[in-house]
């Protein structure tokens, strides 16, 4: 009995002076617990998104009582850890160390702990503009006019407001190579809406924006690391795009002109510009169809051909070589026979000029198209800060023009080399040395024909290179001078350059490594290499006919 009341005794002298009966917390307590006492911050944090969330699992040493004074403010970081590390390294967290005291925060965005809307919900969507424009007003105006920012007003959800573009929690200047609006990443930034098959179907929106950028000039230069060409928002605007049908537009027909014309001075003054991402398809315009078409024939054809042909004379000479009993000698070793000089010295100057102009030209042409690649690299990596891949690509193409004009020159000047160059002209009994040699090739036919010395496979190649060489510079220099061409012709010009000049340079490669590699290098006759190049005499036998063989 004495102890049950001096324990009545101790409890008694616990309560309050007022008599009130006081709930102390408990770590377990429910909200409603701390709501009790917290009557304001009760009803606000049941609306918010950390309604779900216990008072205990942000406020520390919330189980004592009366609670301890100057304990530190709870931390977002404690559960909120990815956004936490992305606002340190963004714009906002080092203006804050600047001392910039303006500088948002999280409370700034997504208001106080107790009241935090969920960025899922469509007011916080509708808000972000208003929030941005606490401290980017003019900014925030030009949005709100723009085709994004009225379909946000109009409470569409889909509509992108500033976090779609710039990031919600790491915010870069545009400047910064890691920041989602740097030059290199808008195609991707513009891309998660414009590259929505179905989301552009919903809003009757073409959905090949992206990828017709992308293959175009513009977008593989830029890929590539360019800095300095166009992207998304160097035609359509930053925070004021507009629909291309409204006059105020930068894409609107008739203000083309100086929009082109920043870049390109003079472009559309003689005709309309056009369609300026590159169409694809059927809606492509009429001349890159055929011009697409003929390649997809041509090249396919042309390659199988030769790959067939090759294929047969390796395998014909195999059997003689090889397997009938024949000791072959090998050619690198054995000094060929001075009966004919294959190549002048002024030819093999200039063949080596066009050697080395043709595989640079090669290597850093497709280093633009394919910039992935890892063979391109070493081009592009100087590529942010100079044009590396471009100037180079351009010298070798000057020096294969150059030795082109060379060529020519020569055969006027001299009556020796004009004889010798003679040799390539086409006669009629080239039809008959391609049927019969293609046929013994092909095992159809058991006498090997008649070769001529420069014979039809020697005649193709040079003929296809003058062609090449000359289909090459044409589209290259309205490429090379896209703003005289876009000044004194229209646009589709320039697309089509550059289609003709990517296939072009695809099938000339191609021909090059089946067709000439191996008749100068993997040839059993001539096998490792042909040095006529070098010395102008060539180790491959002159004969007029084998029998049996």
């Amino acid at each position: 009995m004495k102890l049950g009341f001096f324990i009545a005794l101790a409890l008694f002298a616990c309560l309050p002076a007022s008599g009130q009966k006081t709930a102390v917390p408990k770590p377990s307590a429910p909200n409603s617990v701390c709501a009790d006492c917290h009557q304001d911050e009760g009803p606000k944090l049941a609306k918010s998104t950390h309604s779900a969330v216990a008072c205990a699992s942000c406020h520390l040493k919330h189980e004592e009582y009366p609670h301890p004074e100057k304990q530190p403010k709870p931390q977002c970081k404690t559960c909120h850890e990815q956004a936490a590390n992305d606002y340190e390294q963004s714009e906002h967290a080092q203006q804050m160390r600047r001392g910039n005291g303006m500088a948002p925060e999280c409370a700034t965005c997504h208001g106080a702990p107790h009241d935090v809307t969920s960025t899922r919900s469509q007011d916080f969507h509708k808000a972000v503009p208003d929030t941005c424009a606490m401290c980017h007003d003019k900014e925030a105006a030009q949005f709100q006019q723009s085709v994004h920012g009225k379909a946000v007003a109009a409470n569409i959800k889909d509509a992108p407001v500033c976090t779609d573009c710039h990031g919600g929690h790491r915010v870069l200047k545009a400047k910064d190579p890691k920041s989602t609006v740097f030059a290199a990443s808008v195609p991707d930034t513009c891309g998660h809406c414009h590259g929505d098959l179905r989301l552009m179907k919903r809003f009757g929106l073409p959905s090949d924006r992206i990828t017709s950028f992308n293959s175009s000039f513009h977008g593989l230069a830029l890929k590539s690391g360019n800095q300095s060409v166009a992207d998304c928002a160097s035609c359509h605007g930053f925070h004021d795009i507009l629909a291309s049908s409204d006059p105020k537009s930068k894409t609107n027909a008739k203000n083309l002109p100086a929009t082109c014309g920043a870049c390109h001075p003079g472009a559309g003054s003689r005709f309309t510009i056009g369609p300026i991402h590159e169409v694809q398809g059927a809606d492509a315009a009429l001349p890159i169809q055929y011009a697409q078409l003929f390649y997809i024939l041509v090249i396919p054809g042309t390659i199988g051909f030769m790959l067939l042909h090759h294929a047969g004379d390796f395998l014909m000479k195999l059997r003689f070589m090889r397997f009938r009993g024949h000791n072959i000698s090998l050619q690198l070793l054995r000094a060929p026979a001075p009966k004919h000089e294959r190549m002048y010295l002024a030819e093999r100057i200039q063949h080596v000029l066009l050697a080395v102009s043709f595989i640079t030209l090669s290597y850093t042409g497709f280093a633009l198209h394919y910039s992935d690649s890892w063979w391109a690299s070493p081009f592009l990596q100087w590529e942010s800060s100079f044009p590396v891949r471009g100037t180079v690509h351009r010298v070798a193409a000057a020096i294969l023009v150059i030795t082109s004009i060379g060529h020519i020159v020569s055969l006027f000047m001299s009556r020796r080399l004009r004889d010798h160059w003679k040799e390539f002209l086409p006669v009629v009994g080239d039809i008959r040395e391609t049927v019969e040699g293609t046929l013994w090739r092909l095992g159809l036919r058991k006498e090997r024909p008649f070769q001529s010395p420069h014979c039809y496979i020697e005649k193709i190649e040079y003929w296809a290179l003058v062609w090449g060489t000359l289909i090459m510079a044409v589209t290259g220099v309205l490429l090379w001078f896209n703003n005289w061409t876009m000044t004194i012709l229209p646009k589709v010009w320039i697309d089509l350059a550059r289609v003709v000049h990517f296939y072009e340079a695809v099938l000339a490669t191609l021909a090059i490594f089946v067709w000439h590699f191996y008749s100068v290098i993997f040839d059993p006759e001539v096998y490792p290499m042909d040095q006529s190049w070098i010395t102008g005499y060539s180790p491959r036998p002159e004969r007029e006919s084998h029998h049996g063989d």
